[in-house]
C-alpha cells in the first residue's frame, strides 16, 4: 500500500460541490482518502482571473502505480468539467487534481514527475497540505512540508 498526496482546485462552477465530487471519485478509482485538508480560498497562481480558487489537499491510500493515478485523476478532471488547452498555460478550471508525493518516490518521466516540481512554491498548495502532513519529508529537498511553508512565507 502507497499513500499519494493530491493537491484539489477549483475556480469555476460549483467550486465546494466539485472537489466534494473529486473526492468520491477519488476514492472509488484510486483508494481510500485517509487525510482530508480545510478548503482554502486563494488568488489564482500564474495567471490573472478575477476567479478565486478553492483549493484542499488529501492524503490516499493505494495499490495503484503512480502513472495509472494519473491517468484515472485525468479521466476525474474531465468527467468534471477540465477542457485542456494545447497551449498548456495556466487558465481558469473546474478542476485541477495534481499529484503532489506518491511515498518517498522520485520519478521523471514525459507525463509526470514526482514529487511535484513546483510544490515547494506554493502557497496554495502548502498550507492545505501541512494541515495534514506537517512532519511529511520532502524526498529530494529533505525539509518537512512546515519547513517548505515557512521558507516560502519567510519570501514574502
Amino acid at each position: 500500500m502507497s499513500l499519494l498526496y493530491l493537491s484539489l482546485g477549483s475556480n469555476r462552477g460549483d467550486r465546494a460541490a466539485l472537489i466534494e465530487e473529486a473526492y468520491v471519485q477519488i476514492s472509488t478509482t484510486i483508494g481510500p482518502i485517509v487525510a482530508r485538508s480545510p478548503v482554502f480560498e486563494t488568488k489564482p497562481w500564474g495567471f490573472a482571473s478575477p476567479y478565486l480558487f478553492l483549493n484542499a489537499c488529501a492524503a490516499v491510500e493505494t495499490t495503484i502505480s503512480p502513472l495509472d493515478c494519473l491517468l484515472h485523476l485525468n479521466a476525474i478532471e474531465k468527467r468534471l468539467g477540465r477542457t485542456r488547452t494545447a497551449d498548456s498555460g495556466y487558465v481558469d478550471r473546474t478542476m485541477d487534481l495534481d499529484m503532489l508525493l506518491y511515498d518517498d518516490l522520485i520519478l521523471e518521466t514525459p507525463d509526470l514527475i514526482l514529487p511535484h516540481p513546483h510544490l515547494h512554491e506554493r502557497s496554495f498548495v502548502l498550507e492545505p497540505l501541512v494541515s495534514i502532513a506537517p512532519h511529511l519529508k520532502h524526498p529530494l529537498l529533505h525539509q518537512t512540508m512546515s519547513e517548505l511553508l515557512e521558507v516560502l512565507n519567510a519570501q514574502s
